[in-house]
């Protein structure tokens, strides 16, 4: 202000006694910027926030088919879990600017999921998931062998492929280095997993900490290395592996495996609850609110539980007439378990089953759905070294430039635990039309944000994901549609259902018992044996598996209640106008997404469905 105030007087004094200068010209206030729209300033926000979480978290970039950071791999240290905080804390700031109200329904369906999801990781940070790394159903290490074999998302088409898979490796050793130094760190808290937990993961680690880089499943893209590639290429690329390999990769898995073996393992506890925990009771009620995307109480759960398996146990006894039993629904679960004819010969034979199912359920679905994802199903066998301690079958999304179709993993280990009567069941969840509908449709979905397109889900990253109520409840929801779509006539197959179904309530009983009531492994272990139609090896795997992943069991049968209720308010709202195609399409179009945010939408939905359509002119 100084220099004009002077310049002012001088043109005074110059002047004189005589007439006042003229006034300043006015100076034209500056026009505004036009602010872009809000649906425009939503997508830039989200779209710049994915683009940060793909550079902080590589291993998602390579999983959804981006190969910029092929060669990287993040460290889960201190600064990692600031950076991520800060991320999640950005993204949720971005959002206060952009008024709901000026969206268009899909933006506002993606406002509602990223501002749920950026909350509930940073709810999720405030608890020492990190220094709880390795469990036998989520274990990084065995992911990267995965990675490592190329029968998954890392690519190796090209000599870059194989260098920047050369360049990943090299950054394996370090990780290992931390995610030990995060084990002794929640040791010295009292933050460590229940014993069992430690001595499932051992030998899936053991599996890849092999002698020699020649015997490693890391060693598989190098023996089909492409005829195309040239000699030198071939020998550089050779040399290159097998000193990566023998000289980081696997000394990295040895000291791993001997830290869990020789030191993790008996500083683990003997309970099995997360409540034995430092604020164990308060971190599993957040787990159960975030997997289940409601804000339904433990003990409710708990009750939702008992009052599901009285209702499909009702079920089960009306069908037994049909099979010829006379006897308790316990009897008949046992029966089932030891019935020769139910068991399959061989890994052939069982996933031809699988095969011909496709063939069932493909001629079917035109019945219930309109929309159907372009992207072909591959049934594939699960690899040896994690089937003994998995599922029975999981499914890997298509990439989404159609460079790799969805994967149906099916685990042929112990075929006596692989039942015929679960066939049906198990490939309506994972494949059609459950995970393969829903997760295909997604990927294939270009107008979807790409948070919402490919989800924040990292398998080198130790937070409950948001989607897992809509994903696995679909997947439950797809199940029972086995019925509708004329596939349950078979009165073992229809049996095998109501088994899985009561399955997924003894889930909630189980779960909730472990983590919130004190039960010990035995009592839930005998709980499904009671309720199941489970052999003890499956029931102990599932117990396990609800050990070691608290709160995630939750999300399958509270997700199924959640779609099933909305279905039933469309149905009666919408009379003999209902169409379950629509419905079907209208659920799957937009992707995975919190129940709460899903009911809203299909509120709506029922409510534009509901308004006569215009005349024609």
């Amino acid at each position: 202000m100084k220099p004009r105030m002077l310049a002012l007087g001088a043109l005074m004094l110059l002047g004189g006694c005589g007439a006042p200068p003229p006034p300043p010209p006015a100076v034209a206030p500056a026009p505004a910027v036009a602010q872009p729209p809000a649906g425009q300033r939503l997508r830039d926000l989200v779209e710049g926030w994915f683009e940060d979480y793909l550079k902080l978290n590589p291993v998602a970039a390579t999983f959804i088919g981006d190969h910029r950071y092929d060669a990287q791999l993040a460290i889960p240290d201190a600064a990692h879990e600031a950076a991520s905080k800060a991320l999640q804390q950005r993204g949720l700031d971005g959002l206060a600017g952009i008024d709901p109200a000026a969206l268009e329904p899909a933006e506002r369906i993606s406002r509602e999921i990223f501002d749920y999801a950026r909350r509930t990781d940073l709810e999720n940070g405030q608890y020492p998931g990190r220094l709880l790394p390795i469990d036998q159903f989520n274990n990084p290490a065995a992911f990267f062998a995965q990675l490592g074999s190329g029968q998954v998302v890392q690519p190796f088409d090209t000599v870059q492929d194989y260098e920047r898979f050369a360049t990943r490796m090299s950054h394996f050793s370090a990780w290992v280095n931390q995610v030990i130094a995060n084990m002794r760190a929640g040791v010295a808290r009292g933050i460590v997993p229940p014993r069992l937990v430690v001595e499932r993961s051992i030998p899936q680690v053991a599996a890849i900490a092999v002698g020699s880089a020649e015997k490693s499943v890391f060693w598989q893209p190098i023996a089909r290395l492409p005829r195309s590639f040239s000699a030198a290429d071939r020998a550089r690329l050779t040399r290159a592996y097998r000193d990566v390999i023998g000289g980081a990769v696997l000394p990295a898995y040895q000291r791993l495996l001997a830290f869990l073996r020789d030191q993790y393992l008996w500083q683990a506890r003997s309970s099995i609850g997360l409540d034995a925990l430092p604020e164990g009771r308060q971190w599993y009620a957040f787990l159960a609110r975030a997997y289940t995307t409601t804000d339904t109480p433990v003990e409710e759960i708990h009750a939702i539980g008992l009052r599901e398996l009285e209702r499909i146990e009702a079920q089960i006894s009306a069908q037994m007439g049909r099979v010829g039993f006379h006897g308790s629904v316990a009897a008949l679960a046992a029966s089932m378990r030891q019935d020769p004819q139910q068991r399959f010969g061989s890994e052939a034979a069982l996933l031809d089953a699988y095969r011909q199912e496709e063939q069932r359920v493909l001629a079917a679905v035109p019945r219930l759905f309109s929309l159907v994802p372009k992207a072909r199903l591959e049934i594939r066998p699960m690899e040896a070294f994690r089937a003994g301690s998995a599922a029975a079958a999981e499914y890997y999304a298509p990439a989404a430039d159609g460079s790799r179709p969805g994967i149906f993993f099916v685990n042929t280990s112990d075929l006596p635990a692989r039942p015929r009567y679960d066939v049906g069941t198990t490939f309506l969840h994972e494949a059609i039309p459950g995970h393969h509908f829903q997760l295909a449709l997604t990927v294939e979905n270009g107008n979807l944000p790409r948070f919402q397109r490919f989800g924040s889900d990292d398998s080198f990253a130790n937070a409950p994901d948001i989607t897992t109520a809509y994903v696995e409840g679909w997947a439950l929801y797809a199940e029972s549609l086995g019925d509708e779509l004329g596939l349950y006539n078979d009165p073992w197959m229809k049996l095998g259902n109501l088994y899985a179904d009561a399955w997924r309530a003894a889930r909630l009983v189980v779960d909730t018992g472990i983590h919130a009531k004190g039960w010990t492994r035995e009592q839930a272990i005998d709980y499904l044996l009671a309720h199941t139609a489970m052999s003890r090896s499956e029931a102990t795997a599932e117990v396990e598996r609800y050990i070691a992943w608290p709160g995630q069991a939750l999300a399958y049968k509270m997700g199924e209640l959640g779609i099933r209720r909305l279905r039933s308010a469309a149905e009666q709202a919408l009379g003999p106008r209902f169409d379950p195609r629509a419905f079907h399409a209208a659920v799957l179009e937009d992707g995975p997404m919190p129940l709460a945010v899903l009911e809203g939408k299909i509120q709506r939905w029922i409510e534009a469905a509901r308004r006569p359509a215009a005349p024609e002119t």
